[in-house]
């Protein structure tokens, strides 16, 4: 009896502490998964790198403005045994000279310019990279919410099937079911049992896939606190329109792209211009002439310069013109690219925003659905258990059930999807969703 009653409270006391010892799973919420992610999503981490890079390169020093000052320093150290005199001779020489592009056809300043906009067009990109990185984040978030959202309902409706097949073994027992009704149950169990197996491994799948994009381990656990429904929101096409042509970002990077156009255009032109350019210095040398007879013989000598030369370039066998005319081609084209680009977002608006309106009703659709699913699944229990339908009829209403359930599901994720599509051509996701906006311009 003592052992009984010691075993019991070893059993007792492991129950107690178990909960205590399994690891906890970290709280995450939708912000709290976009603000990781723009710490160490990998894309991030890299597009920021070449931003600094296009930062560092947007000096003066690198457009041509300064000059180049080299310093040079010689020894040449020889003995020459010859009929008159053998000598050794030592000498040091050195200088420092400057040289300086003092015009080249503005180049300079048009180089500069041109080194600004790819500064702004590399933060345009980190702005598309974020983007799309929130974008992602967020869908991979809700992701994993219609995984574990669908993982309930399959679980739901696999308890059900045994709930049913432990019904039908039972009356079995009794003599009151016969063997296919028992074979018929299980077969229903075990394929809903092996579909919510399936489902299981789909929900960790998407966890993982949201650890990635969040540039953390993929075995991280998570408990997600955001409820799994949509910010339903009455939107206007001509405001969407307006936002689009304002404040899109790939919009933008297309209009740095043809006003970097134009600084080629700039840079053909620059060539019809003379240049003048400045050399200077000054050179230092230090003689020392050791011979057998006479001794030793020193000099010193210094050299002082300034030059400034003047070059035109009066023919090329039409290699600048051709560059001009090519350039002013691209420019052209550039602007076509331009009005390409502003017609396939109108197209794509105008698809987002009738599928966010559809998918809006399709939600109300489903949700009705589902209330006369979960009803009629509700009547049918009842009637099966009285015996005045067959378990065919009850297995019917409990995949509608289920085909419900799921539909409801994936309609609240499809407008969800929607939602986050259209901040996203609109270039609102960053103000929506990130609270440091301003990391995509620093």
């Amino acid at each position: 009896m003592k052992i009984i009653l010691h075993k019991y409270m070893v059993v007792l006391l492991i129950m107690l502490l178990l909960p205590q010892l399994l690891p906890a799973q970290d709280s995450l919420s939708l912000t709290s998964a976009i603000q990781i992610a723009l710490e160490k999503n990998y894309d991030i981490r890299l597009v920021k790198g070449d931003q600094q890079i296009a930062a560092l390169r947007n000096r003066w020093g690198t457009a041509g403005r300064y000059p180049t000052v080299s310093l040079s320093a010689n020894s040449i150290n020889k003995k020459d045994n010859n009929e008159q005199d053998d000598y050794t001779q030592n000498m040091l020489s050195g200088g420092v000279s400057l040289n300086w592009v003092l015009f080249n056809g503005f180049t300079v300043n048009i180089s500069k310019a041109r080194l600004g906009d790819l500064e702004q067009l590399s933060a345009g990109n980190t702005a598309v990279v974020v983007e799309g990185t929130i974008q992602s984040v967020i869908l991979g978030y809700y992701r994993v919410l219609l995984a574990r959202n669908q993982l309930n309902v399959l679980k739901s409706v696999m308890q059900l099937s045994e709930d049913r097949y432990t019904y039908e073994k039972t009356k079995q027992e009794i003599g009151s079911s016969v063997t296919f009704d028992v074979l018929q149950a299980q077969n229903a169990y075990l394929v809903d049992k092996a579909n919510y197996m399936s489902q299981e491994v789909a929900y960790r799948s998407a966890l993982r896939d949201l650890n990635y994009l969040m540039g953390l381990e993929a075995q991280k656990s998570w408990e997600l606190t955001d409820e799994f429904e949509p910010a339903t929101k009455a939107y206007k096409l001509g405001d969407l329109e307006e936002k689009m042509v304002s404040d899109n970002s790939t919009l933008k990077n297309q209009f740095l792209n043809q006003r970097l156009l134009e600084h080629e255009v700039s840079f053909s032109k620059a060539g019809y211009f003379p240049k003048l350019s400045l050399n200077s210095g000054i050179e230092g040398t230090h003689n020392r002439m050791n011979y057998n007879t006479r001794g030793e013989v020193t000099s010193d000598s210094w050299n002082y310069y300034g030059n400034l030369t003047l070059s035109y370039n009066l023919y090329s066998g039409g290699v600048r013109h051709r560059a001009l005319q090519i350039a002013k081609i691209n420019q052209d084209l550039g602007q076509i690219d331009i009005e390409s680009l502003k017609h396939t977002l109108e197209n794509q608006l105008l698809n987002l925003y009738e599928y966010y309106n559809v998918r809006n009703e399709l939600m109300i659709v489903a949700n009705e659905a589902l209330d006369a699913a979960k009803l009629n699944m509700q009547i049918a229990g009842e009637k099966f258990r009285n015996g005045a339908i067959n378990s065919f009829n009850y297995r019917d209403v409990q995949l509608i059930y289920a085909n419900a359930a799921l539909r409801q599901l994936q309609a609240i994720y499809n407008l969800i999807e929607s939602n986050v599509s259209l901040m996203r051509i609109t270039g609102g996701i960053i103000s929506e969703y990130d609270e440091s906006e301003g990391t995509q311009a620093n």
